[in-house]
């Protein structure tokens, strides 16, 4: 734990000035930064201006008016609990960004940061004809984040969002309501495809847990506050994006494109499937572990093939450890 700082005019305070002493505090305190900002200052903005309920393109005055003792208090409670537990400052305003959209967070669901945004700003363009677009499954949606984002861009599309937690889909309604889109998107509780029989989509995006047992246990604190249940995926990380693509092309239209995000276990998915045509993205406003694939390649490698060159794999690995 750090050592406080005071809290600068102790009587009064602007939003201002408690930007500028919670990036003080921020900086000496070794704190993890992942979940919406990448440095101390940007921190502090993002708590201090949605904390007293400012948003981020406030008049320059407001910034400089006195803020009632309320106020200040807190603000300085959330410095103190962000430094002292480590709580991302999305789970403490209760507010994530995505697509340019706000979304409502708590700890039911993971803190949207998704580069799948940028390929929704993109129209998932070259890959996909948006005009031919009419319905779309967003897998493992949690805040309904990407669902909600996929439904702005594609205004003449449904879309199904999928959890398997209903802890998250409550979250989820919050946001579907919050962005008046329950006419449009379906919420659904399923693990994977399950509650999905006969339905077919042109564009499945997937964004499930792709954590292992070892990264897991590795990753800064703040992590720890996001449910386990959205970001282990067994032993590998690979167990539920592995079903994933065995199920997946009986669930996509002639046409139809698959989108998914594994992240850090792109490699090992790599390794774990060396047959498979991944195409994987190249973002520009960074991010990665994000892979493409058509129906049709899905169908070329059936199902069958796919578990033997996964089962090869575990041999071979089998083999070399012994």
């Amino acid at each position: 734990m750090t050592e406080a700082i005071p809290v600068p005019l102790v009587e009064k305070s602007t939003p201002r000035q408690l930007v500028l002493w919670a990036a003080q505090r921020f900086k000496g305190a070794n704190l993890f930064y992942g979940h919406g900002t990448d440095n101390p200052h940007d921190e502090a903005v993002y708590l201090v201006l949605r904390a007293l309920g400012l948003e981020f393109d406030v008049d320059e005055a407001a910034l400089d008016q006195l803020l009632s003792d309320a106020a200040r208090q807190q603000v300085v409670e959330l410095v103190d609990k962000r430094i002292q537990t480590r709580t991302p400052v999305a789970y403490l305003v209760n507010e994530a960004w995505f697509f340019g959209l706000a979304f409502y967070v708590d700890e039911r669901v993971l803190i949207p940061r998704s580069p799948i945004a940028e390929l929704i700003e993109q129209g998932f363009s070259p890959w996909l004809d948006s005009s031919t677009v009419k319905r779309i499954l967003d897998m493992g949606t949690g805040s309904a984040c990407i669902a909600i984002a996929c439904a702005v861009a594609f205004p003449d599309t449904s879309v199904d969002a999928v959890d398997s937690s209903h802890a998250a889909l409550d979250v989820a309604r919050q946001n579907v309501h919050r962005h008046d889109l329950s006419e449009r998107i379906r919420l659904i509780q399923s693990d994977l495809f399950e509650a999905l029989d006969g339905q077919q989509y042109d564009l499945i995006v997937a964004n499930l847990p792709y954590v292992g047992e070892n990264e897991l246990a590795e990753l800064p604190q703040e992590y720890r506050h996001e449910p386990e249940s959205g970001l282990k995926a067994g032993d590998t990380g690979l167990e539920i994006v592995k079903r994933l693509l065995q199920q997946a092309k009986d669930h996509l239209n002639a046409d139809g494109l698959l989108v998914v995000e594994v992240g850090n276990s792109q490699q090992a998915l790599v390794n774990a499937y060396p047959g498979m045509p991944f195409l994987w993205i190249d973002f520009i406003h960074g991010g990665e572990g994000v892979f493409i694939m058509s129906r049709d390649e899905l169908v070329r490698l059936q199902g069958d093939n796919v578990d033997r060159i996964s089962n090869a794999h575990v041999m071979n690995d089998y083999k070399r450890e012994t």
